[in-house]
């Protein structure tokens, strides 16, 4: 019978005060005969020879030190406090509470006056909070001293342009932490919220300096880490036809989440992902004309319309309706079509099935429990933290970008607005990856509605 970790822990803390080793390693995984011995090994040199528990616990795997830079940190709902606040203290994932496994050592925040929920936090976890990007990846020093960067800007007050992107700091950010790695001829694994930034350009240039600076980069939209059903992932090389992801497409932020969902599940597709060829995007009521227009479209929104037992002509009656058209260069094609009350539903017309494969992201937290929104998130840090490896293809990431970028980009040309968009072509986007990944989404019990649990008054 193998025992467990968490099990044979306990028995070596109470046998040698080994309780930093126990704290360190708890896990709810299985240890192999070797790490067993390993384990029993270094209890019994600690009592024979008096060795310190603090020596024995270097031996241990180290908890990464991680940098927090957030754009605001003002309100129980603002990204950054869902995020660096599960870092902290655990997070719910697969059922159940999963204690932190790394450490934030350095917090720097950009709308500093107007953070006072971040300062409380920060204070009460006495965690410096630095004046610059710079002195918080250094930690006052000269060179990198941390293990793992955290971006979270997504909230604050910024300026929206005529065009409707969010002027978010998001790479104004991480170039200052770029100028660190280059200074310091050290990098570390980088994780930025959302997309990358609202100019592909940016994105585009973010995305090369972590290829050739040599490190794991991840973010993105948390809702295709979230829960699923039915619980299931598209197999690795699926014939995917074409696809839709139904949801609530209302601007720059909540189109990114619908995106970047889609393209978690059309880089399944067989040979992988071939890039992107074009994007246009459609407003108003020329969109039902586009789907009419469309049978893919209009055959796949029909099945989700009848999977959720919806009247018919629900969608067209929604508010602000709008389609992002999406062709990829092997003739895939994809649409985000908005629409309500189905949470986000992924469509996709498989070759060789009569029935379309559908895929619902629903439930997601309310006010009271927006905490628990994104703990996928929170594990996938930590797991690239602890392991040096992105969780998906960075790839997906810059495309997902990309697309929305040139979907709020479409409606408009020579300073000109049109409810009917041009289409881009997109050759800048030819990006070729094959996902590889297993399942990244929640499952098992869902974490209790409760507001979280600071310890002082928020």
């Amino acid at each position: 019978m193998p025992v467990r970790k968490k099990e044979l822990l306990k028995i070596a803390a109470s046998e040698t005060n080994l309780s930093p080793v126990a704290e360190t390693l708890e896990s709810h995984s299985l240890f192999t005969r070797r790490e067993m011995l390993g384990i029993t090994g270094m209890a019994g040199l600690a009592a024979l020879t008096g060795i310190g528990s603090d020596a024995v616990a270097q031996t241990a795997q180290k908890r990464p030190r991680v940098a927090c830079l957030v754009s605001f940190w003002g309100l129980p709902t603002s990204h950054a406090d869902w995020i660096v606040n599960k870092l902290l203290d655990g997070y719910w994932w697969q059922g159940a509470h999963t204690p932190s496994r790394v450490d934030v050592v350095s917090v720097y925040i950009h709308q500093f006056d107007t953070s006072l929920l971040g300062q409380k936090v920060c204070k009460a976890k006495n965690i410096p909070i630095y004046k610059s990007v710079g002195e918080a990846v250094t930690l006052g020093g000269k060179d990198l001293a941390v293990d793992g960067v955290v971006i979270v800007a997504e909230h604050g007050n910024y300026p929206t342009d005529l065009k409707g992107h969010w002027l978010l700091p998001r790479w104004w950010i991480y170039q200052q932490v770029i100028r660190v790695f280059e200074q310091s001829k050290r990098s570390v694994p980088v994780f930025n919220d959302k997309h990358l930034s609202y100019n592909w350009d940016d994105a585009k240039w973010m995305f090369d300096k972590s290829r050739e600076l040599n490190f794991p980069l991840t973010g993105g939209s948390s809702i295709p880490t979230y829960f699923r059903k039915p619980e299931i992932e598209l197999a690795i090389d699926t014939p995917i036809r074409n696809s839709i992801l139904v949801g609530d497409a209302a601007d720059e932020g909540a189109i990114f989440h619908c995106i970047d969902t889609l393209q978690a599940f059309v880089d399944r597709r067989k040979g992988g992902e071939t890039g992107v060829k074009s994007v246009q995007s459609i407003r108003g009521p020329e969109t039902w004309k586009w789907v009419e227009q469309n049978p893919w479209a209009s055959n796949l929104l029909e099945a989700v319309r009848k999977n959720f037992d919806l009247k018919s002509g629900y969608f067209q009656e929604g508010r602000r309706p709008n389609v992002c058209i999406v062709e990829y260069n092997d003739g895939t094609k994809a649409a985000v079509i908005s629409g309500e009350g189905v949470g986000w539903t992924y469509a996709g017309e498989i070759a060789g099935q009569k029935d379309p494969t559908i895929v619902s992201m629903l439930g997601f937290p309310g006010p009271i429990s927006q905490y628990h929104a994104a703990n996928g998130h929170e594990h996938w840090i930590t797991e690239m933290m602890l392991t040096g490896k992105e969780p998906f293809n960075a790839e997906r990431l810059l495309l997902s970008t990309g697309i929305t970028n040139y979907y709020i980009e479409s409606n408009w040309e020579n300073g000109r607005y049109s409810a009917v968009g041009r289409r881009i072509e997109t050759p800048y986007m030819n990006m070729q990856y094959h996902s590889t990944h297993g399942p990244l989404f929640e499952t098992g019990q869902r974490p209790p509605n409760t507001p979280y649990l600071r310890g002082f008054q928020s």
